[in-house]
């Protein structure tokens, strides 16, 4: 019985020793977050449980590691919000070479605790992005401050906007709160040694292993507390996504929610078209639901979904009750319009590609332009059953006495009345059908064999 006491103190013991290693292990470490895309809701999802990592494993820094387009503005929002927050100080580093942290990226590097770029880098044109292109508001030549003379006031409110935003980030951690300006109304640029020189920055690093050289020593400002970086013999824990964020990144495209929709709205159509099928409602269903998250996720236009569906509506009426074209061309612009209003506010990054909106317009159009053709064959199609099947039919008569006789038509031999008199062979057309008796008259020609014809 002490035995086993014995043994169960010794695995406890070591199990805290192993707890302990593991604790200082971590805590001597630097976790890397790679972001290589757009910003959008699959990298703030991404950058939030990388830094929610880094505090549980108690790493001693986190390196965010960017080369970004760009990105929308909840999204960068959220992730600024993000690092101001995190207990575990955060050095932006823009890098491999040749890499860029344009718009959204310039935010992010003014937000994180430490700044850092590799040689041949660049940061800026920070000008939020305006629907539909064109000259923002406060965009001159690079060198001179323009300020709009009339303009939009929302475009303007935009801009002073994010102009306030990014000067308060760059007063929280001493840097170039002017030149931050700039790059938001004028939308300029800086390679690494020009943002060096003028204090944007505090480090120029060649790789991770030499930021950390660099890095040790400096003060930060995590909080409310000033901290001194220890980062000379950190271990880099890179912080790669797991399945359910790479799934998320990928549904979070633009291109891709948008395929998602249409090709749900198709599914369940087709459902509709041919009921029973199964599989194409059951995958439309299934499609559709993933669309709407994914579409849920990124920053939607209203109007734009309502058009893009009033648009498949318009063309789903003109298969179904032919209109002369009215239908499917007003389907057609809908279905444009709202594909090209769908995503607002989006750097051009995350945004549909018109190649993308030509090809689903065009699918689109030339699937219900064949339901439509189809189904006016079939309307143009004889009746082949119920009572307009023996209207203008023809048969041949067996026997005939007086008004009445019997006749061979459709494989079949009826009871037949008529005015007229016959002999046997004789075709005859049928008028109508009373009962189980039908009416007949003399056929204009006759086959001579008995077979249906219609007149």
């Amino acid at each position: 019985m002490k035995r086993g006491y014995a043994i169960l103190h010794a695995l406890a013991l070591a199990l805290f020793v192993c707890f302990l290693g593991s604790t200082q292990a971590s805590a001597r470490a630097a976790l890397v977050i790679t972001v290589d895309s757009g910003i959008g809701p699959a990298t703030t999802e991404y950058v939030r449980r990388g830094l929610e990592a880094a505090a549980e494993r108690k790493a001693a820094l986190v390196i965010l590691r960017m080369n970004t387009p760009g990105g929308l503005d909840s999204a960068t929002r959220d992730i600024v919000r993000l690092i101001l927050a995190s207990p575990v100080p955060v050095a932006a580093f823009v890098a491999p070479s040749g890499a860029r942290a344009a718009s959204a990226g310039t935010y992010i590097l003014y937000a994180s605790h430490l700044a850092a770029m590799a040689p041949a880098t660049n940061l800026g044109a920070a000008t939020p992005v305006r629907i539909g292109g064109g000259q923002n508001p406060g965009a001159g030549k690079e060198g001179e401050k323009k300020e709009p003379a009339g303009g939009d006031a929302m475009e303007r409110k935009t801009i002073n906007d994010s102009v306030a935003w990014i000067r308060g980030l760059a007063q929280l951690h001493g840097r170039n709160a002017d030149w931050a300006e700039r790059a938001v109304r004028e939308g300029v640029s800086l390679t690494a040694t020009e943002a060096a020189k003028l204090g944007v920055i505090e480090i120029i690093a060649v790789d991770t292993g030499d930021l950390l050289r660099q890095a040790d020593g400096r003060g930060v400002q995590v909080g409310s507390e000033q901290l001194t970086l220890s980062t000379a013999n950190l271990e880099l824990e890179p912080y790669d996504p797991d399945w359910r964020l790479r799934i998320l990144s990928a549904i979070a495209n633009p291109n891709i929610a948008y395929i998602l929709l249409i090709a749900g709205v198709y599914g369940l159509i087709f459902e509709i078209l041919s009921p029973g099928t199964m599989i194409p409602g059951a995958l439309g269903g299934v499609f559709l639901l993933v669309g709407l998250y994914a579409l849920n996720l990124l920053d939607v236009n209203v109007a734009g979904g309502l058009l893009l569906l009033l648009g498949i509506a318009f063309m789903a009426a003109e298969a179904l009750t032919p209109a002369f074209g009215i239908f499917g061309v007003a389907g057609v612009l809908a279905f444009i319009a709202g594909s090209i209003f769908l995503f607002r506010d989006a750097p051009p990054e995350l945004t549909l590609s018109p190649w993308m909106i030509a090809s689903a317009t065009a699918l689109t159009a030339g699937i219900f332009a064949w339901a439509a053709a189809t189904g006016l064959r079939q309307w143009r199609k004889p009746v082949v059953s119920g009572d307009a099947e023996y209207a203008n039919a023809r048969g041949s008569v067996l026997d005939w006495a007086g008004g009445e006789g019997r006749v061979h038509f459709h494989g079949e031999t009826w009871r037949a009345r008529s005015a007229s008199k016959f002999a046997t062979g004789d075709n005859v057309r049928i008028l109508r059908r009373e009962g189980l008796t039908l009416i007949v008259e003399p056929a204009v020609a006759t086959t001579g064999n008995g077979d249906l014809h219609a007149v």
